[in-house]
């Protein structure tokens, strides 16, 4: 394979645009689903919280033959909390499709992730996707991707793009602005990629140098490095130099263990990969993400990967509720820092930290959204933990405290834009844009602090039923825009250990929003509701109904309780205040007051 032209191409798009069913239909038109294979949808999404939310979370890479011509292709997310994913992706490519609804048009997402491919100057093939829907607006569309190219100061190199229509779920596309018609395939598409997008760059015969984008994990092999060969011949079997992070360190030498390369969706055992191609190596446990792998005889590191700073932070520890241990196999601190260790080196956009307590590890990232990820792949791994709300990571400008702005965009029905207007003002926020969309529906832009969008997505969705779409992406930083709202009301917390009782909570739910049913087992300090005014309410949801000889009509009403509103990872990291804690077990999702017994809370608050 060594011979082979090659081609290395990411593809980028905003959430739902259609990138990994475009992945499915080039995987599919190049042959690689062989007629005894069973056709996944989405294949590229293999992680299941990938496919449960419908979005992809890790950039994956797949290879096919086209013509004499070997295309290596890159997924990657279209979510801003997973941008650390796309910049590792663009490193290992020489070009980009870019993905646009042909509906919808460029999204905020799209101009981020385009953005970073024109930092490192490399073409783009602009496909228009979903050609085929009853609403698109083909000709505008085109407009706004050029718009979108001039607002990113593009050279003119960047902007003489081929423009492909398709509609991907069928494997169709045509040159140009129009819809494929039934005798058409990918094939233009894919013509497109080997005239635009260039042969990887680099010497064969020069020193080693390859980078190291991302990693991950074999029973048999251990840890696996996953990257590109930028300079020289990659080699099974030969002496290989590892530079790490720290230059003062001297490179590690080793053999190099097993060498593979991308075949389909597979990986296969290879002999050497050759300037440009993508590899993937073990036999370096030490290996990280950024490390250079170069000749022992001169070793020279290339520039590590840049990405951009988390924005959020949180706190995870060890479950200390009255019910810890029931659920889940993994409760120590080691194993929560061990796993949250193991993270970081495959997650560049995520960092961890200490606290005060040797129990609690601080976790940083981009978004709530990449954090909620990374709580719900713990417990369904087995893990318990506690984490605390989201607070935004200040910075020091000209010696004054600066918090980071996010961009939202917000789709809604027509009748709902007075909600996101009325929702964004107390938050301190701005709608910078208000644009009538197509179906009855409005696009409406607004930045705000990123505090004032915590629980902004929940809140939207309770409100429109579900029909609203946010999609949120860093815009910078602002001065520290001071105090904001949180939630509505205080807290209905449990004074006592026991099961909750319909007669106890066909009282309580008078004072505010359940969270819980009957029969479930709860304990002191631990939150069952939402008071309907903004003071913390002790009260016991466990009181039996007293039994007496006595009956009369009034008092043997049936008890009639409101389905409670059952808070997801998201929406309780999003609701909880500064005290209270979100316990999560592979099998409950529950909310409590930090300090569990009113005596403890009051003592706190004295110490505050």
């Amino acid at each position: 394979m060594s011979g082979t032209p090659f081609r290395n191409v990411a593809l980028i798009a905003h959430v739902d645009h259609g990138k990994t069913t475009l992945v499915d239909a080039m995987l599919s038109a190049a042959g690689v689903f062989g007629s005894h294979e069973a056709r996944v949808d989405r294949v590229m999404d293999s992680n299941d919280q990938e496919r449960e939310r419908g979005i992809t979370i890790l950039a994956k890479a797949a290879s096919i033959d086209w013509k004499g011509t070997k295309i290596n292709l890159v997924d990657t997310p279209g979510h801003a909390d997973f941008g650390g994913e796309v910049e590792r992706a663009l490193a290992m490519v020489d070009g980009v499709l870019l993905l646009v609804d042909a509906a919808e048009g460029p999204m905020p997402q799209t101009r981020y992730v385009l953005s970073k491919a024109l930092d490192l100057h490399i073409p783009a093939v602009v496909v228009i996707n979903k050609v085929d829907r009853p609403d698109a607006r083909l000709a505008a569309v085109v407009d706004e991707v050029y718009q979108l190219f001039f607002d990113l100061e593009a050279t003119d190199a960047h902007i003489e793009f081929p423009i492909i229509s398709s509609i991907a779920r069928h494997g169709k596309a045509i040159v140009g602005v129009g819809i494929p018609g039934d005798g058409d395939d990918l094939s233009p598409l894919l013509d497109a990629i080997v005239e635009t997008i260039p042969a990887a760059a680099g010497d064969p015969q020069a020193p080693l140098q390859a980078l190291v984008t991302n990693l991950d994990a074999s029973d048999y092999l251990g840890r696996l490095a996953i990257g590109r060969v930028v300079n020289g011949t990659l080699r099974a079997g030969s002496q290989i130099a590892l530079c790490h992070s720290n230059e003062e360190e001297p490179p590690l030498k080793r053999k190099l263990g097993q060498l593979m390369g991308f075949e389909g969706l597979g990986r296969i055992e290879v002999e050497e990969r050759t300037a440009g191609d993508l590899f993937v190596v073990a036999g370096f446990p030490e290996v990280e993400i950024g490390d250079t792998l170069a000749d022992p005889d001169d070793p020279q590191p290339l520039p590590r990967l840049i990405v951009d700073e988390p924005v959020l932070r949180m706190t995870f520890g060890v479950n200390t509720s009255p019910l810890a241990g029931r659920d889940g196999s993994l409760l120590t601190s080691r194993q929560i820092r061990e796993r949250l260790e193991r993270e970081v080196l495959g997650n560049v956009s995520i960092r961890i930290g200490p606290t005060a307590s040797p129990e609690i590890i601080e976790v940083a990232g981009r978004g709530e959204l990449q954090l909620a990820v990374l709580i719900e792949s713990m417990r369904r791994e087995g893990f318990e933990l506690q984490v605390s709300r989201p607070e935004v990571i200040i910075r020091e400008i000209d010696g004054k405290p600066h918090e980071p702005v996010e961009r939202a965009v917000v789709d809604v029905p027509d009748e709902h834009v007075g909600t996101v207007t009325q929702a964004i003002a107390p938050r301190k926020g701005q709608v910078t844009d208000l644009r009538p969309g197509d179906r009855g529906r409005t696009i409406v832009t607004v930045t705000a602090p990123a505090r004032g969008l915590l629980g902004f997505r929940s809140l939207l969705m309770t409100t429109t039923r579900g029909t609203a779409l946010v999609h949120q992406h860093h815009a910078g930083w602002m001065p520290w825009a001071g105090e904001l709202p949180h939630r509505q009301g205080g807290p209905l917390v449990c004074d006592r250990r026991g099961t909750t009782t319909g007669y106890s909570l066909d009282n309580l739910q008078k004072r505010g929003e359940l969270f819980l049913g009957s029969g479930e087992e709860v304990y002191e300090g631990m939150i069952f509701g939402e008071n309907s005014r903004p003071d913390e309410m002790p009260a016991n949801p466990t009181k039996p109904k007293q039994l007496t000889n006595i009956r009369t009509h009034a008092s043997d009403e049936a008890i009639k309780l409101k389905p409670p509103r059952r808070l997801t990872l998201e929406m309780a990291i999003e609701w909880i205040a500064d005290d209270e804690l979100v316990e999560v077990t592979p099998t409950a999702i529950r909310v409590r007051k930090r300090y569990l017994t009113e005596s403890q809370r009051k003592l706190a608050k004295k110490r505050a």
